[in-house]
């Protein structure tokens, strides 16, 4: 280290110097401050790392390999029952097989695909939610019974005036992130939603994986994505 007033070598965090007695401000780095305490208003750049378009590419991926293997499942399976069974045989077991499997391949193709259509969109939190349900549910052998759940849900009004539903069923921890008046940014590819105030939350879902992390973490625990702050 060296003063900037003579040039005289000085030892490390002096506060004069020796030779012209100039007093020596020590600069430091400014830190980033945490989350709850730097304002947390605005959408985050963060949403340009590569993290999220390989997230999206893998879970592309790993969906294509999993409804691949359910579709030879579900057409070998078939086979092999139409085969060794006396109620169906083949090649009428085999089409159906060949039917379900075709369906599976579908499904995979049409969210892969929604992923690549979604559009990045901005909207304002318009409305809240809270609507007790009643479902049958079956527990096997006979028993079925009649069971009421609450379903909460949050209404957005994109900027373009078209609405958009979320719903979860008895939980209510994103419900309660969600106030009426809470401008919103929707990711494409990862349809998901940011906040634009986040100054008062505790915590932040990841917008890759929807883990719910600590609002001081600065990457998801569970996909170590960038959480968006």
């Amino acid at each position: 280290m060296y003063c900037r007033n003579c040039g005289t070598q000085l030892a490390e965090n002096s506060s004069f110097c020796p030779s012209c007695g100039g007093e020596l401000k020590q600069e430091r780095p400014e830190t980033p401050q945490p989350a709850q305490y730097g304002g947390m208003r605005g959408f985050s750049t963060r949403i340009a790392d590569p993290a999220f378009s390989q997230y999206v590419k893998n879970s592309n991926r790993y969906a294509g390999i999993f409804t691949l293997i359910l579709a030879v499942v579900a057409v070998v399976g078939f086979y092999i029952y139409g085969e060794a069974g006396s109620e169906m045989e083949n090649p009428e077991s085999l089409y159906i097989g060949l039917a379900i499997g075709g369906m599976f391949l579908l499904i995979a193709l049409f969210q892969i695909l929604g992923r690549k259509r979604s559009k990045t969109w901005d909207g304002t939190v318009e409305d809240k939610k809270i609507k007790k349900k009643t479902a049958q549910r079956d527990y096997g052998d006979g028993d079925v019974r009649t069971e009421d759940y609450l379903e909460y849900s949050v209404i957005i009004r994109s900027d373009e005036g078209k609405k958009h539903v979320l719903t979860w069923t008895n939980t209510d921890v994103l419900y309660n992130y969600y106030n009426i008046g809470d401008r919103v940014r929707h990711h494409a590819g990862l349809k998901s939603y940011e906040k634009y105030d986040k100054s008062a939350d505790k915590f932040i879902p990841c917008n890759a994986c929807g883990t719910l992390c600590d609002i001081k973490d600065d990457n998801c625990f569970r996909c170590k994505c960038p959480l968006l702050k």
